[in-house]
C-alpha cells in the first residue's frame, strides 16, 4: 500500500471518479514539462497539460505517475516527490465525459529530451508534442492550460516549496 492521501471525493454528481496520477515535472532551470493535446477530430480545440493518466490494475498512484511519465515522454530519470495538488475535474473528450480525481506529484529531472514511447491509440490521435515552459512563459500564455491557474500555482511552488500537504484545487467542470 502506498503512502497516499486518503481524503477526497470518490464521485462527482453521482458518477465514479477515474483515479489519475499527474506529474509536475521540473528541470534544473525550474521549467515545467507540458504535453500539447487536442480533441482527436478537431486539432483547433487544443490545450496544454501535465503528463499523467489513470491507474491500471492495482498499481499505486506513484507507480502510475512514473509509468505514465515514461510512456508519454520517455523520461525515466526522475526523483518523484510529494503530492502538491489535488483536483477533481470533469470534461468532455473524444465523445465522452471524463470525471477524474487527479493527484499531482512534484518531480525533478535532468533529462530534458522527450519522446513518446508507448501512447495509447487515443493518445496517438490527440497528443501532438511536449514543451518545457518557464513560469513567466506560462503567465503570458494565451493557450489553454490545465489545471487552470497553473502559472500561479507553479510560481507559489517555486517560491515557497512544496506545501505541507496537498493543496486542494477548485473543482473544474468544462
Amino acid at each position: 500500500m502506498s503512502a497516499e492521501v486518503t481524503a477526497g471525493a470518490e464521485e462527482l454528481d453521482g458518477r465514479p471518479l477515474r483515479r489519475v496520477a499527474r506529474v509536475v515535472l521540473l528541470d534544473l532551470e525550474d521549467r515545467i514539462l507540458l504535453l500539447h493535446g487536442h480533441e482527436p477530430d478537431d486539432p483547433a480545440d487544443d490545450w496544454w497539460f501535465t503528463p499523467g493518466g489513470g491507474l491500471e490494475g492495482d498499481e499505486t498512484r506513484e507507480d502510475a505517475a512514473l509509468r505514465e511519465l515514461a510512456e508519454e515522454t520517455g523520461i525515466t530519470e526522475v526523483e518523484l516527490g510529494p503530492v502538491v495538488w489535488r483536483r477533481t475535474c470533469s470534461f468532455p473528450f473524444a465523445g465522452r465525459r471524463w470525471d477524474q480525481d487527479e493527484w499531482y506529484y512534484l518531480a525533478r529531472t535532468t533529462q530534458t529530451a522527450t519522446e513518446a514511447v508507448a501512447l495509447t491509440e487515443l493518445e496517438r490521435r490527440s497528443v501532438v508534442g511536449a514543451r518545457w515552459w518557464t513560469c513567466e512563459e506560462l503567465a503570458r500564455a494565451h493557450e489553454t492550460v490545465y489545471p487552470t491557474r497553473l502559472a500561479e500555482l507553479l510560481r507559489r511552488l517555486l517560491d515557497e516549496g512544496p506545501p505541507a500537504g496537498p493543496e486542494v484545487l477548485n473543482t473544474e467542470i468544462v
